[in-house]
């Protein structure tokens, strides 16, 4: 019966390892997807300024 009410109380206990590291995969996707906006931000000024040059020519 002891052995019952150990997996039982695990079982209602979440698990703090999952959530954690959920979360520390949330924020790196989040900030993947800003370090990506800021370099097509980046790129499109560039690619603005390297259309004027060709125009000139």
């Amino acid at each position: 019966m002891d052995n019952l009410n150990r997996v039982v109380g695990s079982i209602s206990q979440p698990a703090k390892g999952k959530s954690a590291s959920s979360k520390k995969m949330k924020w790196r996707e989040i900030e993947q997807i800003r370090d990506k906006f800021q370099l097509e931000k980046e790129l499109k000024i560039y690619e603005d300024s390297l259309e004027y040059m060709l125009e000139d020519f």
